[in-house]
């Protein structure tokens, strides 16, 4: 009787288990016959793909992760540019002013008063506008490189430079005596962010390929800083190892891998792992090195040596120094930039008064031009490239 009565649901029980076992196909039900309840089967997923760092928020993506400066070719003008009149910005640190250059006749077309003791002339981030950093006039004059106008003067606190984070959030002024590194809105010069430092002579930086981060070159105190880009926030600090050093300009090489640093003191570039941060190498060049510029092939730097006149080629895939230009009867070639189609070579002669053009397959002096006194970041404009990083004109 008893078996009877418990048949009916043993039959239920066994039909549910079949359509349940029918329904997720799963082998564990392999093992019913037995009246045991094998295990399910896994089913294994694919191993996971190596974890990219994520790069600075609202960055234009990288369009060659084996050269940032894959957008910098020759003649490969932005959209925004484009009919921009092609002139060469020298800001005259003792002469209160900006001379224009005109790079086909090699002649000065207009002078430009502006503020006490102008630096550098920079490229805004969004390439529309040319900042002239009056460091001691505590402010920036405004041209617009399309029609030439010049602005009212912007009330900044010390700008010795002027630099652009990668999404173009914010402009980040170089207060060298200030101290500071001040992040402030890239169109109307309001303070976002105040970052004191320690070291003396904040001055030059350059950002990583993927922007998170950026180096910054301490130039009296002989040190290095390490900044998190959206953090706003100091993360690293380093005495670079040479007696004196007073570290200048700054640029990454092609791949990303390495940061340059010139040295006027070391009398060469530092090479350093900005992940790592570790003690740099320094790779000797010349007597005062203090300004970097990459070729538009992006295969080789030019290293401006302002101590003895010179400038050193480095071949970035051989990693050494092939060739030495000298410029005929010296002179102390500073700051600059390379035309737009990469055939010449401008730079400022700081104690001359006078501007150099320099042929890049020859390094054979093509003018010398006479300017104001103590001229310094020249700025040569337009360049190509998306987006400008600031500085006289680091583009990407």
């Amino acid at each position: 009787m008893l078996s009877r009565r418990v048949g009916p649901r043993l039959r239920r029980a066994a039909a549910l288990v079949a359509a349940v076992c029918s329904a997720v196909a799963l082998a564990g039900c392999a093992g019913e016959r037995d009246g045991e309840a094998a295990a399910p089967t896994v089913k294994k997923s694919a191993p996971a793909a190596p974890a990219v760092p994520a790069g600075l928020a609202g960055m234009p993506p990288v369009l060659d992760r084996k050269d940032v400066y894959a957008a910098d070719r020759p003649g490969k003008l932005s959209p925004v540019v484009q009919g921009f009149p092609s002139l060469v910005y020298v800001p005259n640190t003792n002469s209160n002013t900006v001379s224009v250059i005109d790079p086909a006749t090699y002649q000065v077309v207009r002078t430009i008063p502006v503020g006490i003791q102008p630096q550098h002339v920079v490229p805004s981030w969004d390439l529309k506008t040319l900042w002239v950093n009056n460091n001691r006039g505590h402010t920036l004059t405004p041209i617009d490189p399309a029609t030439g106008a010049v602005g009212k003067p912007v009330e900044v606190h010390d700008p010795y430079n002027l630099y652009f984070t990668p999404n173009g959030k914010y402009a980040v002024v170089m207060a060298s005596l200030d101290k500071e590194l001040v992040f402030r809105d890239p169109h109307t010069m309001a303070i976002r962010h105040t970052e004191p430092v320690t070291c003396a002579g904040v001055n030059h930086a350059d950002f990583s390929a993927d922007g998170r981060y950026f180096i910054v070159s301490c130039e009296f105190s002989g040190e290095l800083l390490k900044v998190d880009t959206e953090k706003m926030k100091v993360i690293g600090q380093q005495k670079l190892p040479h007696a004196g050093a007073m570290p200048q300009d700054v640029k990454l090489s092609p791949d990303g891998s390495t940061f340059y640093v010139a040295d006027m003191i070391a009398d060469g570039m530092w090479e350093l792992d900005g992940e790592k941060f570790t003690t740099p190498r320094l790779l000797p060049t010349g007597k005062g090195a203090h300004g970097l510029y990459v070729s538009r092939d992006s295969k080789e730097m030019y290293v401006t040596n302002r101590g003895e006149g010179s400038i050193s080629v480095f071949d970035f895939a051989q990693s050494e120094l092939t060739k030495k230009w000298r410029l005929p009867g010296g002179g102390s070639p500073d700051m600059g930039g390379v035309s737009a189609d990469g055939k010449v070579l401008w730079l400022s002669g700081r104690y001359d008064g006078e501007v150099y053009a320099i042929d890049t397959a020859t390094g054979r002096q093509l003018a010398r031009i006479p300017v104001g006194s103590g001229p310094h970041g020249l700025a040569v404009y337009p360049q190509p490239g998306r987006y400008s990083l600031g500085h006289t004109g680091v583009f990407r």
